[in-house]
């Protein structure tokens, strides 16, 4: 059986390939291999190692296949989803799950065997004709003690290509451990293709084996559910980190600069188009990553890792003036994907908000396409997707921190939650302790739904740690864990919240893109003890000469105490509302809800309700500041 076995991989590889797998000396990889090429039946199967002539072969295939197409600058390539494979497929991600075993109203989950039996019956023959692409990557800096190894088997040179811009090349990483066995595995499959995309998306499904650290995706080209290393990945993450106590955070890691020498590391966790990207790109900085972080306790302190070396960010409203570093990568030449952006007719890419004007027709992902142009149901086709993505290195952008590959982390000074919020917080604000910044800021996030999922845009929702879609263990225990993980630290970081989302009864933004730059300023001068803050029940607040003194440092920009006032000013019915509201929704769908977590949002809720019966609804910053 054994030789019968090896000779198909034999076969399928041919010899060059089937060399750089026996070259890795490891059975538990080839036992993985050979067990989905037998399921899957690719034509042929090319291994990618960490040579630059494998990745340029999967480039080119890329373009051969028809996946991607190239464009007019150099290197710059687009791809397009189907016209119903635009997002992430949340209801559709399921964990596989022995009988049992329950995560809770929160976490989607199918019995084990059934969610198998259906997956695999997906994936036979599905890459019947087509070339099966395995490739080895690295989750982390190569040689760290944070990292994770990984296989990838898809049939998308698409995929294969942008994870090889994603992530760090592993083969090297696998020859040097050997016989092993733990490693991330993902299995995708685009499945049935008619013309370019996946055809049968109704059976799309991607379903996560804790158990075994494998990851199956079916009937879906969008990257959010075949590009195994990211999200899917972090969900294996989560779980392993609960059993080894340390953090996988849906989080960027970027560094502030202060004018007086030092450099100081914030994460940062927030839900899709968010300001996430924009605010690990802010001008002057410096970026270690945009997405996903793994934290270590380290001699009591926290120190973190960028989990990726690429970024696929979203492409909306990325301009000359909003995001001059990530526009300078986009528009000059080098290796990029854009997904789901309007090609013009000049063969170059156009998105909303760039800008430039949207042209009147071109190629997009519902074909040709010009101004006016409806679906089926009538409704308007924008001309790029609101989700339309990039990807790129961060090694193209110049503000690449130096200590973006150290095996050893960064020293993680802030912590910052935020999310889209219109009238409820103020656009920055600091955790009295971690206890505090965990329950009241990450574990009580809310924010608007964006098109980076399906399903209504503009709709609040529940968002722990802007993490909830990728848990994959039970919210409570999830927690419990960051409570367990801070209590362990000698020196913890300080836990911000901010929301750049804020508008006043007209509709309009309180505050400019920019802003955020100067609430990282503030924050960073926090962590070092520089200046004061006021107390309020929700957590300490901006002084409003410290805020007129940055927003000229920074921004060169004169800063009103009208401003300050209106956005700052506590708004204490709304914020009673959220507490009652996630108080509900802990008590509803969480069932191990640790206790201590209703007994600070109490606390929370009471100081609000003593204050408003002194001051009214609405308490100006500065009545805050002579009442405490």
């Amino acid at each position: 059986m054994e030789e019968k076995i090896m000779g198909l991989l034999k076969d399928k590889c041919g010899e060059e390939n089937y060399k750089k797998l026996e070259l890795l000396n490891n059975q538990k990889v080839n036992d993985f291999i050979t067990g989905y090429i037998q399921l899957c039946n690719p034509d042929k199967v090319f291994v990618r190692t960490d040579s630059e002539e494998d990745a340029s072969y999967i480039r080119n295939k890329a373009i051969e296949n028809g996946e991607e197409k190239k464009l007019g600058i150099d290197g710059h390539t687009v791809h397009f989803d189907g016209y119903y494979d635009q997002a992430r497929d949340k209801g559709n991600t399921k964990y596989l799950l022995a009988k049992g075993v329950d995560f809770g109203p929160s976490i989607k989950g199918i019995d084990k065997e059934a969610g198998l039996a259906e997956i695999k019956d997906y994936l036979k023959d599905s890459m019947g004709g087509k070339e099966m692409y395995i490739c080895f990557f690295c989750l982390g800096p190569l040689d760290s003690e944070f990292s994770i190894v990984c296989v990838q088997i898809t049939d998308s040179s698409y995929v294969a290509h942008s994870e090889g811009i994603l992530y760090r090349s592993g083969y090297e990483s696998f020859k040097k451990k050997g016989n092993f066995d733990k490693f991330f595995r993902f299995v995708h499959s685009a499945g049935v293709i008619e013309s370019g995309v996946s055809k049968n998306v109704a059976q799309r499904r991607v379903y996560v084996d804790l158990q075994d650290r494998i990851v199956f995706s079916t009937n879906t080209q969008y990257a959010g559910n075949t590009v195994g290393l990211k999200k899917l990945a972090l969900r294996l993450a989560i779980y392993q980190a609960s059993k080894e106590d340390w953090l996988a955070e849906h989080m960027f890691v970027m560094g502030i600069h202060n004018p007086k020498g030092r450099v100081t590391y914030f994460t940062g966790a927030f839900p899709s188009a968010c300001g996430k990207t924009s605010t690990s790109m802010l001008p002057g900085e410096t970026i270690v990553g945009d997405d996903i972080a793994y934290l270590r306790n380290k001699e009591g302190k926290i120190y973190a890792v960028n989990v990726e070396s690429g970024i696929f960010g979203i492409i909306r409203d990325v301009n000359p003036e909003s995001d001059p570093l990530i526009w300078e990568a986009l528009t000059s030449s080098g290796e990029v994907i854009f997904s789901n952006v309007l090609v013009t007719e000049k063969n170059a890419p156009s998105w909303l908000g760039d800008e430039r004007g949207i042209p009147e027709s071109g190629i997009n992902y519902s074909g040709e396409w010009v101004k006016g142009k409806k679906d089926a149901k009538g409704n308007d086709i924008t001309s790029s997707h609101k989700n339309a993505r990039y990807t790129v290195r961060i090694g193209r952008l110049k503000n690449r921190d130096v200590m973006a590959d150290d095996e050893q982390g960064v020293l993680v000074g802030g912590i910052i939650y935020g999310g889209r919020d219109s009238n409820i917080s103020v656009p920055v604000q600091e955790s009295f302790d971690w206890k505090h910044g965990v329950l009241t800021m990450g574990a009580s996030l809310e924010s608007e739904t964006t098109a980076a999922t399906l399903g209504q845009e503009g709709v609040r929702k529940f968002n722990l740690m802007a993490n909830l879609d990728f848990l994959s263990i039970p919210l409570g225990k999830y927690i419990n864990k960051h409570l367990d993980f801070g209590s362990k630290l000698t020196s913890a970081p300080i836990i911000f919240a901010v929301n750049y989302f804020l508008k006043n009864s007209k509709g309009d933004y309180l505050t400019e893109k920019e802003d955020k730059h100067v609430w990282m300023r503030w924050m960073e001068e926090r962590i070092h003890k520089e200046i004061d803050a006021i107390k309020t029940p929700t957590g300490f607040i901006p002084e409003y000469k410290d805020l007129k003194r940055l927003f000229k440092e920074v921004l060169d920009r004169e800063y009103s105490k009208e401003e300050y006032i209106e956005q700052f000013t506590l708004r204490v019915t709304e914020n009673i509302a959220k507490i009652e509201r996630v108080i509900a929704e802990y008590k509803a769908n969480v069932p191990d809800s640790p206790q201590v977590l209703f007994e600070v949002l109490e606390g929370q809720k009471q100081g609000l309700e003593t204050l408003k019966a002194e001051y009214g609804d609405y308490i100006s910053p500065e009545v805050l500041k002579t009442s405490r």
